[in-house]
């Protein structure tokens, strides 16, 4: 295409990638004057470092991410900016056979309450530490997840700490399944397909739904530098706009199947289309029986103002890094996270009217009100207090 800007785009192989390779793959870059390599990466440490030094001009990056990139956290500070969002919800805590048996038979019912299957984890971890048995090992795909943060949510509402109690590591997505297999790992929490993947594999037992712990956990971005908005708030609409006209494609159940096609490509996700269709409808397979749950809002692309980036869950993605001690509280870098969502870029393109703001909520705690986090962390027994 003559006269296309060209760039550089890195994503992990997650369905929550949706509306980016959709966007590429079906022409709506192009039709904004865009030429984007879409590279796939094997860790979000990598897409992050190469977004930070410039060898991407954007990435589909872990909505936490981004903020302690911007905060210093963790890595090098490096100010990324979100003027759209990519995904909500999409992750599935997963266990291996054994342990979701064993925890069934602790609960004596079924596990779909979370608030159950915690305290069963919790008497479990007790047990095995009163027997000198090693700690159970849970994988997550980085620190700065929702995928930390469902996992350590969840477990301290068993009465366990994830930092004394078990070991939490940190692993690729596409290498879960392959560690459940190993016995590297007794379960994880994961972004469709890869925990599809262990179950189809007869490895892994969907226990609990990401949305099930939290009903609108903002899980993906996509994230450019700060400097180069500065320098280009143009490109940031072009890709707003492609975008966004991708995601209402993927929203769209008419055009499932195509999209689970063009996911399921070997220089894409390169997982079976069936396993991207089930994500995409919300109806899950959780279990070697063949067992299925539905859930409308496991993974949310465009519906209900799932685009447009919001403070609020800026403000409460850095009051989880507040609690399990990843960051230290000052209302400078609450306004720095908060100032990462770059909706006045989303709106400058869409408009304010598509969005509806919707809580954050948990299955269990206080509830997020997004000014007082001092109370709020303040409220769990288990976690830091600021």
């Amino acid at each position: 295409m003559t006269g296309a800007r060209k760039l550089r785009i890195g994503f992990m192989p997650l369905v929550d990638a949706a509306a980016l390779i959709v966007a590429v793959d079906k022409g709506f870059a192009k039709a904004e004057g865009l030429e984007i390599e879409l590279v796939r990466e094997a860790s979000w440490s990598n897409i992050r470092d190469k977004l930070a030094i410039g060898h991407f001009d954007a990435a589909h990056l872990l909505t936490p991410m981004t903020i302690a990139s911007t905060l210093g956290l963790g890595h090098v500070k490096v100010p990324f900016v979100a003027p759209v969002s990519l995904a909500t919800n999409g992750n599935a805590i997963t266990l291996s056979p054994a342990l979701f048996e064993e925890l069934g038979q602790i609960a004596g019912q079924e596990l779909e309450n979370p608030a159950i299957s915690a305290q069963a984890l919790g008497a479990l971890v007790r047990r095995r530490e009163a027997q000198g048995l090693e700690p159970l090992t849970f994988g997550m795909t980085f620190p700065f997840s929702t995928h930390n943060y469902q996992l350590r949510y969840w477990m301290a509402e068993g009465g366990i700490d994830p930092d004394r109690d078990l070991r939490l590591v940190v692993l690729p997505p596409p290498f879960m399944t392959e560690s459940l297999r190993e016995g590297h790992v007794d379960g994880f929490c994961v972004g469709a397909p890869w925990s599809s993947v262990a179950v189809d594999a007869g490895l892994g037992v969907i226990l609990h739904f990401g949305c099930e712990i939290f009903p609108r956990a903002p899980e993906k971005v996509l994230a450019l530098r700060a400097s180069s908005v500065e320098t280009d708030p143009q490109l940031a609409l072009a890709l707003v706009r492609a975008i966004a006209a991708a995601a209402e494609f993927v929203e769209d159940a008419g055009a499932r199947g195509e999209v689970a096609s063009i996911l399921a490509k070997e220089e894409r996700l390169a997982v079976d289309a069936k396993l991207i269709t089930r994500t995409l409808e919300g109806r899950m397979i959780v279990n070697a029986a063949g067992d299925q749950r539905q859930a409308t809002d496991y993974l949310v692309i465009r519906r209900d103002g799932g685009c447009r980036p919001n403070v609020r869950h800026a403000a409460w993605l850095y009051a989880q890094m507040l609690r399990w001690g990843q960051a230290r509280y000052s209302l400078d870098h609450l306004s720095a996270a908060q100032g990462v969502m770059r909706h006045d870029l989303y709106d400058a393109v869409v408009g304010e009217a598509s969005w509806s703001p919707e809580p954050i909520g948990a299955f269990a705690g206080p509830a997020f009100e997004g000014g007082d986090l001092p109370s709020y962390l303040r409220a769990f027994p288990i976690g830091e207090k600021i």
